[in-house]
């Protein structure tokens, strides 16, 4: 007898996979309830668009490395205290940053906030530990889909709380109480999962600090693949930088540059210090797996996610600056492209699982590509309805696609899945950032022919180099016996 999948359940499984889907919601509740509570917080406290504008950089940009930290954290701890830990504490520091009365303490609590973003990648471990390789797909597309839906909650939710009591602190009553509950939650969540199912066991890498890899070259593959991380908060920085914000001095802004360098290369130093063996050695056939798969899924979720955080962040402007419409008219049909991901999302993860991981990239991937080329040749003399509904079909292929690639990232090495998914996490954002910096340098048609470029070149990738998994993992367990994880 088959083992369907039935959402409506709340035992075994899905009841882990409903606790966690929800548990993510909440911290994109408190972490990008910024965006809807950014109007109050800049009226209350009479903030310059500069100043507003600083703190939702800020926001995102403790993400990108928290990723990759929560990523080794979760292998090494599990996602269990993990989740429960980034819910309790980033509610505390939501809290905090609420009731601050300076600037400069709204902006470090806010740069704090953003390792909350994190929290995403500790699911992916949970989901994958809890259900088979035949159905991950949809399971991480239910997780990512439904959990990313807490960024609409908090636009539904927050700004009405705000505007009903407290005048112009209702802002904080706002943020205060939805930290409240995620805090709640990651006492509640704490409390009512585990790690695995009964009698399965939690694998954990030898190692720690850094991932690990099976060869020389990919050693080095691996340390070439963590450049584009430091080279967005790099441009985190120059954006804030006397030459572009001005909202650091020059001094500041060579201090972070200089310690970047410095953590990068303490980064590459920790690799090799986690490597050194497997250099030195080759790694048993077995226990190797091909760090080209995980650089092929991080710049593929380079796309899916970047562009989706990009899009919804500027398409309501876009509305309303190329096609004129009014403000509400702007906001709802920009509204509808959040709420693709519901469906979306765990539509590509079936389809990964049905159809094939690879197959389902190559078409999600060429039709983003064909939907942001076409965006590219719109101009002003459009009737805004196909435009609308290229928009929408854009989105549907891209959120699809991050459906598909978390279908594979628990596929590639079990020990490693909090890492694997951390570091193609990070390369979402790291998206997110590149591409909404250059919507500020280029028309819109010019932003969506880039994105539908990059689509393209990934594609490439795709069809090339990436591998879909089959056969089986084997891992080890701490007494020597060996453990078969069937692949399909």
């Amino acid at each position: 007898m088959k083992d369907k999948l039935n959402l409506f359940s709340f035992s075994g499984k899905y009841r882990i996979l409903h606790l966690t889907w929800f548990a993510f919601f909440m911290t994109f509740v408190v972490w990008l309830g910024l965006g809807p509570m950014m109007p109050f917080i800049q009226e209350a406290l009479s903030l310059t668009d500069q100043q507003a504008k600083v703190l939702l950089i800020l926001n995102v940009a403790m993400t990108i490395p928290a990723r990759i930290v929560v990523g080794m954290l979760v292998d090494k701890y599990g996602p269990k205290i993990l989740f429960s830990a980034i819910l309790i504490l980033g509610g505390l520091i939501s809290i905090a940053f609420s009731w601050m009365q300076t600037y400069d303490q709204l902006a470090l609590l806010r740069f704090l906030s953003g390792f909350i973003g994190a929290g995403f990648v500790v699911g992916i471990r949970m989901i994958s530990e809890w259900f088979p390789a035949k159905q991950t797909g949809l399971a991480q597309g239910i997780y990512g889909g439904w959990g990313n839906f807490g960024s609409a909650g908090a636009a539904i939710t927050l700004p009405f709380i705000a505007s009903s009591f407290g005048g112009d602190d209702g802002w904080r009553y706002a943020i205060t109480m939805a930290s409240v509950v995620a805090i709640a939650y990651g006492v509640f969540y704490y409390f009512n999962v585990t790690n695995t199912p009964k009698g399965s066991t939690y694998f954990k890498p030898k190692k720690s600090g850094a991932m690990e890899v099976s060869n020389r070259q990919d050693f080095i593959l691996y340390v070439l693949m963590n450049i584009p991380l430091y080279l967005a908060l790099s441009l985190l920085t120059w954006k804030l930088s006397p030459a572009n914000m001005g909202m650091i001095s020059a001094s500041v802004e060579l201090i972070v540059y200089a310690t970047l360098v410095m953590i990068f290369l303490f980064q590459v130093y920790k690799t090799w210090q986690v490597n050194a063996e497997i250099l030195k050695n080759p790694v048993p056939k077995q226990h190797q797996y091909k760090f080209k798969q995980v650089a092929i899924l991080d710049w593929a979720y380079f796309v899916t996610f970047g562009t989706e955080l990009a899009v919804v962040s500027m398409l309501a402007m876009f509305y309303v600056d190329w096609f004129e419409l009014p403000k509400i008219t702007a906001a709802l049909l920009a509204g509808v492209y959040p709420f693709i991901n519901l469906v979306a999302r765990p539509g590509g993860g079936y389809l990964s699982d049905k159809f094939g991981r690879k197959r389902i990239l190559i078409v999600v991937f060429s039709g983003t590509a064909l939907s942001f080329l076409a965006l590219g040749n719109v101009d002003q003399s459009w009737s805004i309805y196909p435009v609308v509904a290229l928009t929408i079909v854009g989105g549907i292929f891209s959120k699809a696609g991050s459906g598909a690639v978390f279908a594979m990232v628990p596929l590639i090495q079990r020990r490693l899945t909090g890492q694997i998914a951390g570091m193609a996490g990070a390369f979402g954002n790291v998206g997110a950032v590149l591409f909404l910096t250059v919507n500020t340098l280029v028309d819109y048609d010019q932003f969506f022919m880039i994105i539908g470029l990059v689509s393209a070149l990934v594609l490439v990738l795709i069809v090339v180099f990436l591998e879909e998994p089959k056969g089986n993992m084997v891992e080890v367990l701490d007494d020597g016996t060996v453990e078969v994880i069937k692949l399909n």
